[in-house]
């Protein structure tokens, strides 16, 4: 899928899914530490919704006030949800399963590939492992590979990538191979500690890449 409906359509899916598992997590597990370091599952939820009820004016405010700063920037996402009970972030979940504003950029990708990414830091510490449907995963696999507020550029550089479990393909170097899912967490989004779900002779240097 290549056009900007599909990807919008595909954010909505993925947001979507969700907030099905997100109405099934006890308080225990919405206070679990997430793969985001100081963010726990309901600070990554705020993250991520925190940016579409924004006006232009308020996006505005929030960069200032985050002083331009990425990190600091979504810090005063999250601080702005602190409040929130689980059920107002599962509604504010709900009520924006379309992206809009900011996250809407790129025909939807940007949700898109920040939900799966995010998704996935909540699921993998609870250990809930799901099937990512593969047109969701190249989309993201694609995007996510230049977009340059993830910053994978640097990590990816002179490596070849592929995914063992659909047809994707990316880079040239030595390889680096597996799962979808594994690729993107680990060499895209910078994970620590996943690349051991990954093989091949430019593992080494990705590993290295991302754990210093």
């Amino acid at each position: 899928m290549s056009t900007d409906l599909d990807a919008m359509s595909l954010a909505s899916d993925e947001r979507a899914d969700l907030a099905d598992l997100l109405a099934t997590l006890t308080p225990d597990q919405w206070d679990t530490p997430s793969l985001c370091t100081r963010w726990s599952v309901r600070d990554v939820v705020a993250h991520m919704f925190s940016y579409e009820e924004l006006s232009t004016a308020g996006l505005v405010r929030r960069f200032i006030t985050g002083g331009l700063l990425p990190d600091r920037v979504n810090a005063a996402g999250v601080a702005a949800y602190q409040k929130h009970s689980t059920d107002e972030l599962l509604t504010l979940v709900r009520d924006h399963l379309r992206p809009r504003g900011l996250t809407a950029g790129f025909g939807g990708r940007i949700a898109l590939t920040d939900g799966l990414i995010h998704h996935q830091d909540i699921r993998r510490p609870l250990g809930l492992p799901r099937d990512i449907p593969d047109e969701r995963m190249r989309v993201v696999l694609d995007f996510a590979s230049t977009a340059p507020t993830i910053g994978a550029a640097k990590r990816i550089r002179g490596l070849t990538l592929v995914a063992t479990d659909l047809d994707w393909t990316k880079g040239t170097g030595p390889l680096v191979k597996g799962p979808a899912e594994a690729l993107v967490m680990a060499a895209m989004a910078g994970r620590h500690g996943l690349t051991h779900e990954l093989s091949g002779p430019g593992n080494d240097t990705l590993t290295s890449r991302i754990e210093h």
